[in-house]
């Protein structure tokens, strides 16, 4: 309930997703492990408003939803979806009456946005209370252009010959997002006043502001994104790792920071060349994917490692992490060290660092600190480093 209204969802999920491919509705795929589908029906169950969730499903597809959705404790019903989703959102406001749920709040959802957060419902909500129907958008950053004709084809926008027509204030643009939130029976009312006409909107607000009554707007997020082509789904599933390493100060051996030699009276004392930094950045990205530490793969008792510079190691951690289907997304390294003073040295850390990783200077976070004295790096005897790191699936 939100202020006395009872609150309901319908969850869209009946289209085939032809346009992401593969061999089962794009719903019923994974994301962060799990079917998006089920990601955005917990979302919902776990809000405290929210009193009961329709998920409708395509035609075929209903013992594989009530698999799926068995443990979804708000779950009131799976109707059978249409050929549109204009049809499908229809057929789900008539389960509803037919239920005796034709009343309240309803919040109608794409199971294809899996990452709805709980702020973005409470705002729709409050905004729908007030007003009867509310839209979270996120602004256009892009500049649009408008040709003169109808939507070209790929093979006519290929052949180069369109013009640029008009160019709209982007100021003024906003993509809209669900849930878009609606009274029961103003947005019964818009869609049968749509299947009167034989109309088809472009969403449901659009069905609603075509009947008279006005939709107003509330934030969304770039994060409530919602998932098209196979694109869409890269960087979904995430891993992190986090490493640690020190090595002993010692005269007479370079000191080697995230491969970049910094000027001092001591170095590092190590098998290889005792880049503390960089051994625990390989830590983080090894355990991220369980794959052990730098010990593992690169022993100390291993005569071919022996002076080897850590930027070579880095490389190979690198193809093993690339090899299992991820790569870096970005990296938070922290040196602890007395001395030498490390500020005028980051840049340089962080452009080596990153051009080792195949990502941008601005994705490698480097940060220096003391130990206030101490401890072995207060007293100058070593020097530590810490690594967090966030892969991302290719």
């Amino acid at each position: 309930m939100y202020n006395g209204k009872r609150v309901t969802v319908l969850l869209a999920a009946a289209g085939s997703g032809s346009r992401i491919g593969g061999e089962i509705p794009k719903q019923f795929m994974e994301v962060e492990g799990k079917p998006m589908l089920l990601v955005a029906a917990e979302a919902f169950s776990a809000h405290e408003a929210v009193d009961a969730i329709y998920v409708i499903l395509p035609e075929g597809h209903a013992a594989q939803g009530a698999a799926l959705l068995g443990g979804v404790a708000k779950l009131a019903g799976q109707p059978r979806g249409a050929s549109t989703r204009q049809g499908s959102v229809y057929a789900g406001l008539k389960a509803m009456e037919a239920d005796g749920a034709g009343e309240g709040i309803v919040l109608i959802h794409d199971a294809a946005r899996p990452f709805v957060s709980s702020e973005i419902l409470d705002r729709v909500l409050e905004r729908t209370a007030q007003a009867g129907a509310a839209v979270p958008v996120v602004p256009v950053t892009d500049t649009v252009y408008m040709t003169e004709q109808r939507r070209p084809t790929a093979e006519e926008l290929a052949e180069g010959a369109l013009e640029i027509g008009d160019i709209p204030k982007r100021e003024r643009l906003f993509c809209a997002q669900t849930p878009q939130g609606f009274y029961y029976d103003i947005i019964l009312w818009a869609h049968e006043l749509a299947a009167e006409s034989e109309f088809t909107g472009t969403d449901d607000a659009a069905l609603v502001r075509r009947a008279g009554w006005p939709v107003y707007l509330v934030p969304g997020e770039t994060e409530n994104r919602k998932i098209t082509v196979p694109g869409d789904l890269g960087g979904i599933e995430t891993r992190a790792g986090t490493g640690f390493d020190v090595h002993r100060l010692t005269e007479g051996r370079p000191l080697i920071l995230g491969g970049v030699e910094i000027p001092f009276d001591k170095g590092l004392l190590g098998h290889s060349d005792a880049d503390v930094l960089t051994h625990a950045l390989m830590d983080a990205m090894l355990g991220a994917l369980a794959l052990g530490d730098i010990g593992q793969h690169f022993p100390d008792t291993d005569p071919q490692y022996e002076g080897i510079s850590s930027m070579k190691l880095l490389a190979e951690v690198k193809q093993m992490i690339e090899a299992r289907g991820w790569r870096v997304g970005n990296a938070d390294l922290t040196i602890l060290a007395e001395r030498p003073r490390m500020a005028g040295f980051v840049p340089a850390v962080q452009e080596s660092l990153a051009r080792a990783l195949g990502i941008t200077p601005g994705d490698v976070g480097v940060k220096a600190t003391t130990t206030e004295g101490l401890g072995f790096t207060g007293r100058e005897e070593g020097i530590g480093a810490q690594a967090v790191v966030l892969l991302k699936r290719a």
